[in-house]
């Protein structure tokens, strides 16, 4: 009886160990993390009505796809209002062209007049010598051609003068324009951020607003991220920091089912160069590991991939 019962105990410890070798083994990771993605937020650049805004949360977008309007009625107005401005310019300036024939026909005569007393004045210096008419009468006419002279010299100045205050005058009034086609620019600009463009290729994740709301700058509209590919957030200890480098190939499982994995290939991007205090939600290799530092792991997307599911990850 002592042996049978001997016999029998060897026999279930032979079989409590065959049944657990033949049981399923737990997996062995090396980090834990979560994904997630690049996510942009748009936001209006301009204040007013949304006077269409064609997106939905699981849309897919395509970058430089216009996705809404804002009504820019008002900032078109202050447009038209510069442009306005600019053009009354014109009828500020000064044309000097009516003064300054009347003043250069003026010279003209008088230049007229001093030729033909340039002539009397030298006839009269021939008859002085003659004897026929007296030193006297020879100064008249002297007097007479510098006193000329003299007019035809103000008279030019004047001509300059009128040129001078009306340049003067014209640039004054033309160095607004300058300034003012610079607003008309900067109009036009915000006139231009009235259409929403969506920034990235992406999938919509998230709708702020609807259409016929007023918005304002800075003021989101939706959040959209290229879901393509999805960043693996997961946490290293100290140890395994030198077991690792930027653009590494790594395998990346996520659970498919109770106890199976579905395997990816991935890319470390990012490599923290400062520890951190292990997030309540995250195993690392060695659990009692107080600090730890982070990667990010780039993983293509076949589509099972979703933004916070977790991901395991082993770095051999």
């Amino acid at each position: 009886m002592l042996f049978k019962a001997k016999h029998n105990y060897i026999f279930l410890v032979c079989l409590a160990i065959m049944f657990y070798s033949c049981g399923p083994k737990e997996e062995y990771f090396d980090a834990s993390g979560t994904f997630e993605a690049d996510e942009v937020i748009v936001s209006a650049q301009l204040s007013g009505q949304l006077l269409a805004f064609h997106v939905n949360e699981g849309d897919s977008i395509s970058k430089g796809v216009v996705v809404g309007k804002i009504d820019s009625s008002d900032v078109a107005l202050q447009k038209q209002q510069v442009q306005a401005s600019i053009q009354s310019l014109q009828q500020k300036t000064i044309d000097a062209g009516p003064q300054v024939k009347l003043l250069q026909d003026q010279l003209a005569v008088q230049q007229t007049q001093l030729n033909n007393l340039l002539k009397d004045q030298q006839r009269y210096q021939n008859l002085l010598k003659t004897g026929t008419i007296t030193q006297k009468q020879a100064d008249d006419i002297n007097t007479q051609v510098a006193t000329l002279q003299k007019q035809m010299l103000v008279t030019q100045q004047q001509i300059q003068v009128h040129l001078s205050q009306t340049n003067e005058h014209n640039r004054s009034v033309l160095s607004e324009k300058e300034p003012l086609q610079k607003q008309v620019a900067q109009i036009s600009e915000q006139l231009s951020k009235a259409n929403i463009i969506n920034p990235v290729n992406g999938t919509v994740l998230a709708k702020y607003a609807l259409q016929g709301e007023v918005t304002a700058p800075g003021k989101a509209l939706y959040k959209i991220a290229d879901l393509s590919f999805l960043n693996l957030r997961a946490y290293i200890t100290g140890t395994q920091l030198s077991t690792v480098k930027l653009n590494q190939q790594v395998k990346v499982f996520i659970d498919s089912g109770a106890k199976n994995y579905k395997e990816y290939s991935g890319t470390i991007t990012w490599i923290s160069d400062k520890a951190e205090f292990t997030p309540k939600t995250i195993q690392t290799k060695d659990e009692r590991a107080n600090l730890v530092y982070a990667i990010k792991i780039r993983v293509k997307n076949d589509g099972y991939l979703k933004i916070g599911m977790y991901g395991e990850v082993k770095l051999n």
